[in-house]
């Protein structure tokens, strides 16, 4: 996609980083900084910062980092292109493509092309269901028999397939669609030509049902569920879209586009089975609700929901499918440390239905009545099968102890062994002997709780390390100078346009006083010579530059240091090297950096010399060189002497 220049330099003027971010994870305010737990790799503690004063972000564990519209690329595995759409809608603004629509398919990537298919394939069903006869008496009857009301049809964008085999391939390939884009999307089929059997016809995948547009997070269409209205015993109820570049079953959940700001908002999220229970319970006013859409719950849609809350309630059907899907679905959510409960519907009822019978409120109140912790919700069911046969009973223990053995928390498991105690009246230590043996048969077949696993692992990577490091010296000199380039260039990108005199910018004072140095970290020397060559142009050599810059290290370097709180610590405290925390103290701390720079750029020049004095043979070369090294260690000296430092 050929987007202009203005509706990209629109959409980088509007976009605010905590609410692009705050669509994904919860932030939360510290200091000048908002911190959450990173999207990209597990993290128990937060260590994700968005300098929303910058507007950026970066992670401290896994290191990724940009701004907003990078954000969205790593989040949503979107092209630029992408990015730049899905942000333009958020904030209302219109996209200006360049050139025609053919010459914008051919540019497409692949991924792009199978977006634009199933969004344009999403479009023609809405038109079907409202604009055509067959769509209106099947597919709008169909809805409206359900109790759906228009604005609930409209937004879950439902539509109808028209019972033709080529209803919206010969549309789709009208509009310049290339067939295999069309197959990869899931939206046709290919099948033997009858007329020439070396040759394939292709025909449309779903025909005569009523469609379920599948979203991702970000609100593209990425797949479709559909229902058929006839009892054609030859055809399946419910056909999915086929697995693709853009739709992994396994990672979507239905509704989550719709749900994820109520999810937030609540701090719950309720998980149901079906696309007709998401629309009814959104349509009684219970928007926090997400589907499986049949699967078996995986850890993926799991730590999806994660993302928005650690607490998710599981709607389940009365029968036997439903509680064994619950059953199933129970550890999986407990060994990603979230709080589960378990709401059981009556016999022959299921969310949609019980939602019609009760409405919003009612079925509120049910939930609130019938909510059950994983622990009560075991101990019931199983009970209730085990009867009074006492061998059943202690494998209905064991069942419940596993359970317990994939809570992480330490308390949380405390609490649920005396709960479990209490309703199946075992004595509390047999159940925390039960769970020992557990834990202890786990590690010795190398399974086990994965706490365990990691913390045996950790403490081999030490002993390794430790035996490592009495091979290696640590070398004082290399970690000096990188810690007096990094606070230099901090310094530069943090107040590059603040003045410390009269007419004197923070910059070029710096850069003028350094341009015989050169810097030995590679990317911050880059960086140095750009500012240089920018500020001897006229332009501008602000962090905004260094944050959307197209060299990846430089861009993701300048984005660490941006984001890092400017705190001196024990290290630095070490090297002297002083870090700006204040605006005002910048005229005394830029002279300091400087000279500190100096410093560490004469000790390289000494240890070169005294490399050179080693080698040397001639005793003339060996006099001239000790002169320089004695002229050098006498600038050292008033060096050391300003910065207050004394050497022994």
């Amino acid at each position: 996609m050929n987007i202009s220049r203005e509706t990209i330099e629109q959409v980088q003027q509007a976009v605010d980083i905590v609410e692009v971010v705050g669509d994904f994870v919860s932030l939360k305010k510290k200091g000048l900084y908002m911190m959450a737990c990173c999207p990209f790799h597990h993290e128990k503690t937060p260590s994700f910062s968005v300098t929303p004063s910058k507007g950026i972000y970066h992670c401290f564990g896994c290191g990724k980092s940009g701004d907003s519209i990078q954000f969205v690329m790593d989040h949503e595995t979107f092209t630029f292109s992408e990015a730049i759409v899905f942000l333009a809608a958020k904030y209302n603004i219109a996209v200006v493509e360049l050139g025609n629509k053919e010459e914008n398919i051919q540019q497409d990537t692949e991924r792009e092309s199978l977006l634009i298919a199933l969004q344009y394939a999403n479009d023609h069903y809405v038109h079907n269901l409202w604009e055509s006869d067959e769509g209106k008496s099947i597919g709008l009857s169909y809805f409206r028999e359900r109790g759906f009301i228009d604005p609930i049809i409209k937004k879950f964008n439902l539509g109808y397939s028209l019972d033709a085999w080529e209803g919206l391939l010969n549309k789709a390939l009208g509009d310049q669609f290339k067939p295999e884009i069309l197959q990869k999307a899931g939206l046709a089929l290919a099948r033997e030509n009858a007329n020439d059997s070396t040759k394939t016809k292709l025909y449309d995948r779903f025909r005569g049902r009523v469609m379920f547009p599948i979203h991702s997070v970000a609100g593209k269409v990425i797949g479709f569920g559909a229902r058929i209205l006839t009892k054609d015993k030859n055809q399946p109820k419910y056909l999915n879209s086929p697995e693709s570049d853009v739709y992994h079953k396994s990672k979507v959940l239905y509704g989550i586009f719709q749900a994820k700001g109520a999810i937030r908002k609540l701090d719950e999220c309720f998980l149901v089975e079906g696309y007709t229970d998401v629309v009814s319970l959104h349509q009684g006013g219970i928007e926090h609700v997400v589907a499986s859409s049949g699967t078996a719950l995986t850890e993926d849609q799991i730590k999806l929901v994660k993302r928005y809350t650690p607490n998710i309630t599981l709607l389940y059907d009365g029968d036997s499918a439903g509680l064994k899907a619950a059953m199933r679905g129970v550890d999986l959510i407990i060994q990603q440390e979230m709080n589960v409960s378990i709401v059981v519907l009556p016999d022959q009822e299921d969310p949609d239905s019980f939602m019609r019978k009760l409405g919003g409120d009612g079925m509120m109140d049910y939930v609130k009545q019938h909510k059950k912790d994983f622990i009560t919700f075991k101990a019931g069911l199983l009970s209730e099968e085990a009867g009074r046969d006492p061998y059943k009973k202690a494998a209905v223990i064991k069942d419940i102890v596993e359970s317990i053995t994939q809570i992480k928390d330490g308390i949380k498991r405390a609490v649920f062994f005396r709960e479990c105690s209490r309703l199946l009246d075992v004595d509390e230590q047999v159940l925390i002997s039960e769970y020992n043996k557990s834990v202890y048969t786990g590690r010795k077949n190398g399974q086990g709780q994965q706490t365990s696993a990691s913390q045996e692992a950790l403490q081999e990577a030490i002993v390794e390390q430790q035996e490592e490091n009495q091979h290696q010296t640590f070398d004082y000199t290399t970690e000096l100078v990188k810690k007096a380039e990094e606070s230099t260039i901090t310094l530069l990108l943090n107040y590059f346009d603040e003045l410390i005199g009269e007419n004197l910018s923070l910059g070029s004072y710096v850069l003028h006083e350094l341009e015989e140095i050169s810097f030995q970290v590679p990317v911050y020397n880059s960086m140095v010579q750009e500012m240089m060559q920018r500020l001897s142009k006229g332009e501008a050599v602000g962090s905004l530059h260094f944050i959307k810059h197209p060299d990846a290290n430089i861009r993701k370097e300048a984005i660490r240091l941006l984001s890092s709180v400017h705190a001196v610590s024990a290290n630095w405290e070490k090297f002297h090297i002083i870090v700006p925390t204040d605006k005002e103290l910048l005229s005394t701390m830029t002279p300091r950096s400087v000279l500190i720079l100096k410093r560490v750029a004469i000790r390289l020049m000494m240890d070169e010399l005294m490399a050179k004095i080693k080698e040397e043979k001639e005793e003339k070369a060996l006099t001239d060189l000790l002169l320089q090294i004695k002229e050098l260690k006498k600038i050292s000296d008033q060096i050391n002497g300003l910065l207050g430092i004394v050497v022994g």
